[in-house]
């Protein structure tokens, strides 16, 4: 089972290249695969709006993830996964282009987790339909492999059209894309149908919410002819400074058939970065 370390995206203070450099090398050493990236475009303003509840404001940073994976892959060898890039929010074909860049200079490293969001005030400003964004993910996740895999394409859908055109340089192999979900019936049926893998939220837990979910993709790839075996997943675990449950958190996504699990040292007050990267590291060495 594959290792993979969260990047703190809301928590690190400062922006420092030779200290992205040195967290993400440090990683790699202390036998890390990948590093996961959460990704926002825009904050809302909660100042300027009395009932927000979203999970970030204005005043919470985020570097952009294919940019930042693009600064680091000359630096280390670690896998990237976007955990999740909020693909309807973007532009179809620019982000068929930005990725198939990134695979040529990183080849085989990228693995583009996806999702639909939930901050309609980033939707709103990016000139997308919030309402929409569902049925527009779907129609973008073959739109792009499409355009991954053929010299030109024509394609006219009800938000993409593409009138015989295509990207050039293609990527040399197929890009995995993995759907990031909790438990809603549809957004777990599009995983079964469309997805090479599913990245379950965090509080999606065996013996929590779990079963039932990998039940409902496993199912909706069946139906649709896929060999429900062939869908990856990758669980996720939250660290705490001295807790002795990480290794059985860890272990029950790899009794339940993950390929990989996610530590995430997020929400633990840890300082940026030693602190985040002591968490890292400490779980690393507890798992051996």
């Amino acid at each position: 089972m594959k290792l993979g370390a969260v990047f703190p995206q809301a928590e690190f203070s400062r922006v420092d290249p030779d200290e992205l450099i040195t967290f993400v090398q440090r990683l790699e050493d202390a036998g890390y695969d990948h590093v996961l990236v959460y990704d926002h475009v825009l904050g809302a303003d909660s100042n300027a709006r009395v009932d927000w509840d979203g999970f970030y404001d204005h005043r919470d940073p985020f570097l952009e993830p294919l940019m930042l994976f693009a600064f680091l892959a000359r630096e280390c060898g670690l896998g990237f996964v976007t955990d999740v890039l909020v693909l309807p929010q973007r532009q179809t074909a620019l982000v068929a282009k930005q990725v198939a860049t990134l695979d040529l200079l990183a080849p085989g490293r990228l693995r583009l987790g996806v999702g639909i969001g939930w901050n309609h005030v980033e939707y709103d400003a990016l000139g997308v339909d919030f309402r929409k964004r569902a049925a527009r993910i779907e129609e973008q996740i073959g739109l792009m492999r499409r355009l991954w895999t053929e010299p030109a394409i024509s394609h006219s859908g009800p938000t993409d059209t593409i009138d015989a055109a295509g990207i050039e340089p293609r990527p040399l192999q197929s890009i995995p894309i993995w759907l990031g979900t909790a438990t809603a019936p549809r957004a777990l049926a599009r995983v079964g149908r469309l997805a090479d893998g599913w990245l379950p939220m965090p509080q999606v837990q065996p013996g929590a919410g779990f079963e039932d979910a990998w039940e409902t993709v496993r199912a909706a790839a069946t139906d649709t002819g896929r060999d429900p075996d062939s869908i990856g997943l990758e669980g996720h675990v939250r660290l705490q400074a001295g807790s002795t449950r990480t290794r059985d958190r860890v272990e029950r996504w790899r009794d339940v058939g993950a390929s990989a699990v996610a530590l995430n040292p997020l929400r633990d007050d840890a300082p940026w970065p030693d602190g985040h990267l002591e968490l890292l590291l400490r779980a690393a060495e507890q798992l051996g």
